[in-house]
């Protein structure tokens, strides 16, 4: 598995696996818009964005970042291919994107996500973030 920026030649895949991932968590698989133009939406806003992809060039994960303010980002579109949980991967993106902030000179990552995002639930906390609101976490990086 490789973590890569994000390249449109991976935007039907991508956008697959999100609705794929976001059907397994039994949610009505709905597309977020920014998805469907991560050029306009991260990239030409200085932002970043992040594909998992396998062995086979498929993509089996995502993040986005957003920065807000001198110091502040949030993350966005953390999804892994329902598949493949528990095998790293949503933990290798969130380096990636923590690595990254760090060296932006981000010192406070926020996340937040719907009360029915159990595992998002449990894998924040685990990887250091703390609650500051219902399903709103922050993981201060230094």
């Amino acid at each position: 598995m490789l973590i890569i920026k994000y390249s449109s030649k991976y935007r039907d895949d991508m956008i697959f696996m999100v609705l794929e991932a976001k059907n397994a968590l039994g949610r009505i698989p709905r597309l977020n818009e920014d998805l469907l133009d991560v050029d306009r939406y991260y990239f030409s806003n200085e932002d970043m964005f992040w594909l998992a992809v396998d062995e086979n060039d498929r993509v089996i994960g995502c993040i986005g970042t957003k920065t807000i303010g001198e110091h502040k980002m949030w993350l966005k579109r953390l999804y892994v291919k329902a598949s493949l949980k528990r095998n790293g991967i949503g933990w290798q993106l969130l380096k990636t994107a923590e690595t990254y902030a760090a060296s932006t000179g981000i010192t406070d990552v926020y996340t937040r996500f719907s009360k029915d995002y159990v595992e998002a639930q449990n894998f924040y906390p685990k990887n250091g973030f703390t609650e500051i609101a219902p399903y709103e976490m922050v993981k201060h990086l230094s």
